[in-house]
């Protein structure tokens, strides 16, 4: 255990972040399952308007570091590709 005034204040900073990067990531889950759903619906036109939100909410949660900007880069350009194919 923390035995000094910093380490004790460090881990409840920590863990209230850990909170906060959780929810992130779990928004960011939420939002690929959601553009899967569409997906298997086959609704391009669906698809098309939820794409710049999916695009914003991605790159939200990359700007804070919880997912790296590749990764939501790549997320976005397969699912471009999928909307593109149907």
């Amino acid at each position: 255990m923390a035995n000094t005034k910093s380490a004790i204040k460090r881990i409840r900073r920590i863990s209230r972040q850990t909170m906060v990067n959780k929810s992130r990531k779990s928004r960011f889950r939420s939002a690929i399952k959601k553009m899967n759903l569409i997906l298997d619906k086959k609704d391009k036109k669906e698809a098309l308007a939820f794409l710049p939100k999916l695009n914003s909410e991605l790159m939200k949660i990359a700007k804070t570091g919880v997912i790296k900007k590749q990764n939501a880069s790549r997320n976005i350009s397969r699912i471009t590709k999928k909307i593109n194919s149907l």
